[in-house]
């Protein structure tokens, strides 16, 4: 695992590319973490849309299957990349509030033998 830190101005052309891959093939867990609040889950394994970076409102929005979770003025974005897997974002915003994003391939079932038609 290499985790890297994108610059402000590779935001919005990373987040964009990662969008335009993702076509709703991920599932993602959104992890909130501040001292104050401890660590809350706000979404667990739910489709990921996407991901877009927004200078003008200075916002994160990554849009989730029945929700948009958005991350007011980000100061520090972090990602985990083994090769060309993406396996998390990290941003942290202007409290120092952690928000995680953590991605997974949806659960693939086999079909079963028992299943009605």
């Amino acid at each position: 695992m290499a985790t890297t830190k994108l610059k402000k101005d590779a935001w919005r052309p990373y987040f964009d590319r990662v969008s335009k891959l993702l076509g709703g093939a991920k599932r993602a867990e959104v992890e909130v973490a501040a001292l104050n609040l401890g660590d809350q889950i706000e979404a667990e394994w739910v489709p990921l849309t996407g991901i877009v970076y927004d200078p003008k409102d200075d916002l994160i929005e990554v849009v989730l299957e029945d929700l948009d979770h958005l991350i007011h003025r980000p100061r520090e974005v972090f990602i985990d990349q083994e090769g060309v897997l993406l396996k998390s974002v990290e941003v942290i915003d202007e409290s120092g509030v952690r928000q995680i994003i953590k991605l997974r391939d949806p659960l693939a079932l086999p079909a079963s033998e028992h299943a009605q038609h």
